[in-house]
């Protein structure tokens, strides 16, 4: 379980292909305080820590990806360099600062607008049919892993639906989100609780 607040910006610096796709992701974090077989959010994607090393500020871990992630998140997001959004799992007595993430990639969206809005950046990003119900004007959705409110939802006739998103300096200096570009691909996870809201719906049916 997370919260979408984002604690650090790792790297990806090394990629082996070994029937599933493992990682070398280094960030600034101690290695001692990362514990193997621990669930870390990367860009939003649930991985679990397989090794770990390095030093305090400089250490690395590693995970695995399965073909069915790899084909289900953001391409680009695991590529040799790429810079990833990085948050531990949630412990008991945490603050929940953001929202109830679980770090399952609900769909892949893609950035279709970016504008300068006061100091801040307006993203407008469009994602499936299938994410529409669950995007609401001031709800929750994460974005690579980052926990961000909804400012505008757009239903397309093609029934895809845009969302627009501000965000404010500290966060885009904080997180990946302040180098996306136009044409960009982002994990989306809806909120929990909107996802269990149109579960009763459907059953009251």
């Amino acid at each position: 379980m997370f919260t979408g607040i984002v604690t650090a910006i790792g790297t990806i610096e090394a990629r082996e292909e070994r029937g599933d796709l493992r990682l070398r992701i280094a960030c600034p974090w101690d290695p001692a305080a990362i514990a193997i077989g621990a669930s870390v959010a990367c860009a939003g994607v649930c991985l679990t820590v397989v090794e770990k090393g390095g030093e305090a500020g400089s250490a690395w871990f590693a995970v695995d990806l399965s073909a069915e992630t790899l084909s289900r998140t953001a391409k680009g997001a695991w590529a040799a360099g790429a810079s990833v959004n990085l948050e531990p799992s949630l412990r008991l007595g945490d603050e929940l600062g953001g929202h109830i993430v679980s770090g399952h990639v609900d769909a892949v969206g893609t950035v279709v607008a970016k504008a300068a809005e006061g100091d801040s950046v307006r993203f407008a990003i469009e994602a499936p049919s299938e994410l529409a119900p669950f995007l609401a004007e001031k709800g929750s959705v994460t974005v690579d892993g980052v926990s961000l409110t909804v400012n505008s939802v757009e239903d397309r006739a093609d029934g895809s639906v845009r969302f627009g998103l501000n965000i404010i300096p500290h966060t885009a200096e904080v997180t990946t989100l302040g180098a996306l570009e136009e044409g960009a691909e982002v994990n989306l996870e809806i909120d929990t609780v909107a996802r269990y809201l149109k579960r009763l719906e459907s059953l009251r049916a």
